[in-house]
């Protein structure tokens, strides 16, 4: 794979060697609807903008909210799943979250991600950490969270 493009092969698994800075990746979608919203925040983030339309009219968001950790989980499970095709899966070692607009029931997310830097470890040979930018979208192209990760990479066996 080479310069802004996907794997062609979708169910390539990818290591460090297979990455360059500059590739880019697309997930699949997820709808969210107020069924999901309001079960996320009954179990992890009960606050009324998440749990109550009536509730959440009243605040900075005026209409219902999902948790930005509930827009954290799908992001999650859109890059595992169909984003960046990691051979030993997404494993984290710290980045940066935003939530730049908040996801609402109607929206239809997806995953934009870019890798921006690759750097192998000096003393781990077998390894190294990339950085990668994730987009969570809406259907209308709106960015809704903007996650930058470090994750831990295997070089090919």
């Amino acid at each position: 794979m080479s310069g802004n493009q996907q794997p062609t092969n979708p169910g390539a698994k990818l290591y460090l060697d297979d990455l360059k800075v500059g590739d880019r990746f697309s997930s699949a979608e997820h709808a969210m609807d107020e069924r999901q919203i309001k079960a996320f925040a009954a179990q992890f983030d009960p606050q009324p903008f998440h749990l109550d339309d009536e509730a959440a009219k009243k605040t900075l968001f005026g209409a219902l909210a999902a948790s930005g950790w509930h827009t954290a989980a799908i992001t999650m499970r859109l890059l595992v799943t169909s984003g960046v095709p990691l051979a030993d899966g997404a494993i984290g070692a710290g980045g940066e979250i935003s939530w730049p607009r908040p996801t609402r029931p109607t929206d239809v997310l997806h995953v934009e991600s870019e890798v921006l830097e690759i750097t192998p470890s000096r003393s781990r040979p077998e390894r190294g950490m990339v950085t990668v930018r994730s987009e969570t979208r809406n259907q209308h192209g709106d960015i809704l969270q903007v996650f930058t990760a470090k994750m831990v990479v295997s070089r090919r066996p």
